[in-house]
């Protein structure tokens, strides 16, 4: 009989569970210049210039490339007041090291228009602007900064305060335009229909190469639709989400279906819009923009730490 200590003989050691190492801290700096460029792309703007180019002095060789502004996005939450920079100058840095080449560029919850103006004094091949909760933007502001932008193709303002003039300049100025967003709150209305037409007659008098148009939210009338119809003969996509002077029936509903390849109705669900459809959501409970705005600075008194961002984190930032 097999002694009964066979039964516990030691099992080899290849299959025994290996304690492992500790894991070496990794060294960033190694990494292969394309995959560090790869790793930046998909971070915004603020994630860079706060954050990422401070890891080591490749990264923020890499991170001062002009190639890798061409698009600015300075996304953020919208809680100005707990930041600890300040986004303007943050943003002028950003524009300053694409060195004429920006082509896109999306501001959030803030700008003024001395920034707008800035972007554009520096961008004119900017294709695409987004500006989405920059009440501080006036349509003189955006006028002049228009003007200075022939290229550009995709504009949207989404909680803005565009005038349908502002919109007639910024079409007249910029011939290659076809894609416009301009989302509004839901609870504004003018008893005078004129008035709620402004915005869309200044869209159908001066933006004829249209493809996409989104105005959620907006005043338009049967009226001002009808017009844009006529003066947006390319138009494919329609959003008219929250629309609610407009009714969609007879022969404005068949026009609308036979010419439009993707129409959004008033009463169609905004459960897929990105920014939802009521100032409050966007906002968030906290109202840091407002509190900001109300002590006449928008960006609170933070300012943008340049002693952190160079390659040796001590000399000037450019």
């Amino acid at each position: 009989m097999a002694s009964s200590s066979s039964f516990y003989s030691p099992t080899p050691s290849t299959s025994m569970p290996q304690l492992m190492k500790p894991e070496e801290p990794r060294n960033w700096a190694e990494l292969p210049p394309e995959l560090i460029s790869s790793i930046l792309l998909r971070l915004n703007s603020i994630q860079i210039l706060e954050k990422a180019q401070k890891v080591c002095r490749s990264w923020r060789r890499i991170c001062k490339d002009p190639s890798m502004w061409r698009r600015v996005d300075m996304y953020n939450d919208g809680d100005l007041g707990s930041m600890g920079y300040d986004l303007e100058i943050m943003c002028r840095h950003a524009v300053d090291r694409s060195q004429g080449g920006l082509l896109e560029i999306d501001l959030w919850y803030f700008g003024t228009d001395e920034l707008l103006n800035y972007i554009a004094d520096r961008s004119s091949n900017l294709k695409s602007l987004r500006l989405i909760m920059c009440y501080p933007i006036a349509d003189e502001g955006f006028v002049e900064a228009v003007r200075k932008l022939p290229l550009l193709e995709y504009l949207e303002v989404t909680y803005g305060a565009m005038s349908g003039e502002a919109l007639k300049v910024a079409g007249q100025s910029c011939p290659n335009l076809k894609k416009l967003r301009l989302n509004s709150e839901t609870n504004h209305q003018f008893n005078d229909e004129e008035l709620n037409d402004k915005k869309a007659l200044g869209i159908a008098e001066s933006m004829p190469e249209l493809r996409h148009l989104q105005l959620v939210g907006n005043t338009l009338t049967n009226r001002g639709l009808t017009a844009i119809l006529d003066g947006c003969p390319h138009l494919e996509h329609l959003d008219l989400r929250k629309c609610f002077n407009v009714r969609l029936e007879g022969d404005l509903e068949k026009r609308c279906s036979e010419r439009i390849r993707e129409l959004r109705r008033p009463d169609d669900s905004t459960a897929d819009h990105p920014y939802g459809f009521n100032i409050e959501d966007l906002l968030g409970p906290n109202n840091y923009y407002w509190d900001d705005l109300s002590a006449g600075y928008p960006y609170g008194a933070n300012v943008y730490d340049l002693s952190d961002c160079s390659d040796d984190y001590s000399d000037e930032f450019y």
